[in-house]
């Protein structure tokens, strides 16, 4: 369905909603984040530490690009820093207005912050179909792999490799969760697409605020540098260039791996816990979250319960899926708190 954005809006219209701390602070047990729960990584961690706040970052990152390129296989010169996936997800959607677009094309469900900077810039949005078969006619256009709040694969992506991409338009793969699929091998790249990463998640610190993407190997230097040339001076300080180094070191990817096996034991036991309390698990999560429905007809009251009682969930409701929540994988003490907690609030209200 197309969405009209431009006019005058409400400042409600476009606040982006995200999980992990609130107003109540931080969640003594917060399922609401995508986060590694085995993290933090502790080489990056102690590389985080050790970084030296005093002094400016190399403003060209030449080294960090190096390090980047030789990790992915490409030239350095295909890598571009950005502040955080959200920093770049506003500038890439800038970029592709210069270029042109009047539309962005949105997964059916899918981070806000896609939709909060085609707000901003005017553009009118198109949700995919979940099944979408055909190729994308829009200006800028967005996928995720795997999916989030579903977990799923992204089926856009074969529809890009079938189609490729028209010379004007922008196509962007987020790879947040590249890192932490769970099942099946990884999804091939698709060759026209630029690649947003965000390791943060995958090495369990969020806080620290880094990013980076990889242009198409047949992108122009001339889109490579207007794009460059949108973002601001350092948009990456000294504790985010640590954790970018430390990314890129075989240390940290053999203790990813290894995490990885965890995440898979507590993700079933945590699915089953959910089922056992009457709650719907969406099938299809080959990632460290997955998103269920729950039996409450008010989800939103439910929530709040579970809140004030140290469990913090994501309401889907701003993915397009009301009455379904969202959940990252959290070690068994965790879990524990979760039954122990819908259980006290279950009894009050009655859910059914």
């Amino acid at each position: 369905m197309g969405m009209g954005m431009s006019g005058a809006r409400s400042p409600q219209a476009t606040l982006a909603l995200h999980g992990g701390p609130d107003a109540a602070g931080v969640p003594l047990h917060d399922f609401s984040t995508n986060s590694n729960a085995c993290g933090p990584c502790p080489q990056a961690w102690q590389a985080v530490q050790a970084a030296d706040a005093t002094r400016y970052p190399d403003p060209a990152y030449a080294a960090l690009r190096e390090d980047l390129g030789a990790f992915h296989g490409v030239a350095p010169g295909r890598i571009l820093l950005a502040g955080s996936a959200s920093e770049f997800i506003h500038r890439v959607t800038a970029f592709a207005v210069r270029q042109g677009a009047g539309t962005v094309s949105l997964p059916a469900h899918s981070y806000g912050d896609y939709l909060q900077a085609a707000q901003a810039w005017g553009l009118d949005a198109v949700r995919r179909a979940p099944d979408a078969g055909g190729p994308v006619a829009a200006g800028l256009q967005w996928a995720c792999e795997p999916s989030s709040p579903l977990g799923a694969a992204d089926p856009v992506l074969s529809v890009w490799h079938r189609h490729g991409c028209a010379a004007e338009a922008v196509q962007v793969l987020d790879c947040a969760y590249v890192p932490l699929r769970l099942e099946g091998g990884a999804a091939a790249m698709p060759p026209q697409a630029w690649q947003l990463w965000t390791p943060n998640k995958a090495l369990g610190l969020t806080g620290v605020r880094a990013a980076y993407a990889i242009a198409p190997a047949q992108e122009s230097p001339d889109r490579i540098h207007a794009l460059q040339g949108l973002a601001p001076s350092w948009p990456v300080g000294a504790h985010g260039v640590a954790l970018l180094t430390a990314w890129t070191q075989p240390q940290a990817q053999q203790w990813l791996q290894a995490s990885l096996d965890t995440l898979r034991s507590w993700k079933a036991a945590q699915q089953a816990l959910c089922e056992s309390l009457g709650w719907q698990v969406l099938p299809g999560s080959l990632a460290n979250y997955f998103t269920a429905r729950l039996p409450a007809g008010d989800v939103a009251g439910a929530l709040t319960g579970l809140r004030a009682r140290g469990i913090k969930l994501r309401d889907c409701a701003s993915f397009g899926l009301p009455g379904h929540v969202r959940l990252g994988v959290l070690p068994p003490a965790s879990q524990q708190a979760l039954r122990d907690a819908w259980q006290r609030l279950d009894a009050g209200y009655h859910f059914a």
